[in-house]
């Protein structure tokens, strides 16, 4: 039996195929009560051991419709929810590389412990130590309350970034004693994580608790300005129609139930062109988050961080694919719809761009593809590129990849959409359930292999195995049914968004 004791307890392994599993580790106090909305707290020290054979609760969420189509479980909630999971090959002095989850879930929804997170196979392929970590979402941990408020609830609308900053505080002082190197610590993260991660390379309190990073599905460009993050926290007094003192008591099914309406634009005097269509989101208040984060990086905030950034080939897929909104679109409903997003003046060209780009990948371009299509790249692969060109200025040691492996999913309409690579980067494709939506057979296992081995020799020193990425060869490696490698993939489509400003990107 291995028991690790750490600075505020000790904590029990359990033991599976040569991996040792710590699960439900508090990283920071409950955020409860007179803590609700504040940074986070160190956590209560506890006497006796931890059980690690159990993970800790998920934080306050809704249901959400992605359930239906990824099988996503939900586990039992809890303010107290600030805990995080370690998978090591073993508790010694090895200095392994450590590998940090952000899971996604659009900053309101999913937890740690999702079975496609699972990091037993990834600990064991790359003899790393793999941490998840849970951190609050939605109106807990996104809200901005301080103007709202008049500065009784202090809140900036960056506090479930602030709880990632906090467990990367302990795996500093904790993760030798698990058999890692807090000197060589990678962030990967995806969608929500990946936007996360995209936030902490801005974050002044994140500097020098990481190594390397990992965005996946999401970069430095979905943030909230501080003029609309204020607004989200007066929908939340306006509909809750409580003061700073009420909301500090409110019980969560409450809050949940106005974030619901929130999130629908369904609050009267703030609908989603007002507030954002993702109204929970970190924001740049001026202080926790100075700057856009794109910004901060292109002014080197983070130039000793080699960066491994991309997408899949269809995100918007698993979000249009079903949506009539989408699929009825003919061309002017598409301008329209797109009008919302970019810029009118941008929109003639990215249509004719993606017209011909779409031919050439075989794909009728009806106005339904072209939107989707657009909505890819403008929320997801050119957020990717524009922070890769943005750390190449200081930083050579910067890569880039697509994932093009299509999912079985609805008879295959779903193609390479958002969130397929997930159970390739942890090896758990082979779990019960995940062929449904991951895929299965020997080029699965192929894929999984090759995808692990380049997100570990990444985390291990910086190098995933293929050529760096910059503006003259812009090399990006090819996940799929045939790894390769390629010069300027999809170039017609990066270079009709060439001209359009940051402020239109990565925004849903």
């Amino acid at each position: 039996m291995t028991v690790v004791d750490t600075i505020f307890g000790k904590v029990k392994a359990q033991e599976q195929e040569g991996i040792l599993a710590f699960k439900g580790i508090p990283y920071a106090a409950p955020p409860m009560g007179e803590l609700r909305w504040l940074p986070p707290q160190d956590p209560w020290s506890w006497a006796g051991t931890i059980d690690g054979s159990e993970y800790g609760k998920w934080a306050p969420q809704n249901r959400s419709d992605m359930v239906a189509i990824m099988g996503a479980e939900l586990g039992e909630q809890d303010e107290a929810c600030l805990s995080l999971n370690i998978w090591t090959p073993a508790a010694d002095s090895s200095s392994r590389p450590v590998m940090v989850w952000i899971h996604g879930g659009g900053f309101t929804i999913g937890a740690s412990s999702q079975g496609v997170y699972e990091g037993r196979e990834l600990s064991q392929h790359g003899d790393v130590v793999v941490v998840t970590i849970n951190y609050r979402l939605g109106l807990l941990g996104f809200a901005n309350l301080n103007e709202a408020t008049g500065g009784r609830i202090p809140a900036t609308g960056n506090e479930g970034l602030l709880d990632q900053v906090k467990a990367l505080e302990w795996i500093q002082d904790n993760i030798e004693l698990f058999g890692g190197d807090p000197d060589n610590v990678t962030l990967f993260g995806e969608s929500a994580g990946g936007m996360s991660i995209g936030a902490l390379l801005g974050l002044p309190a994140a500097k020098g608790l990481f190594h390397k990073a990992i965005p996946q599905s999401g970069a430095c460009h979905t943030v909230a300005t501080k003029a609309s993050g204020a607004l989200v926290g007066e929908a939340i007094m306006k509909f809750t129609d409580l003061d700073a003192q009420g909301l500090m008591a409110a019980n969560m099914d409450d809050l949940l139930r106005a974030q619901r309406r929130i999130e629908g634009g369904k609050v009267e005097g703030y609908p989603l062109s007002k507030i954002g269509s993702l109204p929970f989101r970190p924001v740049v208040d001026g202080k926790v988050l100075p700057e856009l984060p794109i910004d901060a990086v292109r002014q080197g905030s983070v130039a000793q961080v080699p960066i491994m950034a991309g997408s899949t080939l269809d995100e918007w897929q698993l979000f249009g694919a079903f949506q009539p909104a989408i699929t009825k679109l003919d061309d002017e409903t598409m301008a329209k719809r797109l009008g919302y997003l970019v810029d009118p003046a941008y929109i003639p060209g990215l249509v004719e761009a993606y017209k011909e780009a779409l031919v050439q990948r075989g794909i009728e371009p009806t106005p339904p593809q072209i939107f989707i299509a657009i909505q890819t790249d403008r929320i997801f692969r050119m957020p990717a590129l524009r922070l890769l060109e943005a750390q190449q200025k200081h930083n050579t040691q910067v890569y880039s990849y697509l994932f093009d492996w299509h999912s079985p999913a609805a008879k295959g309409v779903m193609k390479s959409c958002h969130a397929v690579e997930l159970a390739y980067v942890f090896g758990t494709h082979k779990k019960q359930g995940a062929a449904k939506f991951y895929g299965e057979g020997p080029a699965a296992d192929a894929l999984a292999k090759q995808t692990m081995d380049a997100w570990v020799a990444f985390a291990r020193n910086g190098k995933p195995g293929w050529d760096a990425y910059d503006k003259e060869s812009r090399s990006t490696h090819i996940f799929g049914e045939n790894c390769r490698s390629e010069n300027a993939p999809f170039e017609i489509e990066r270079e009709a968004w060439s001209e359009v400003p940051d402020a239109f990107l990565g925004s849903l």
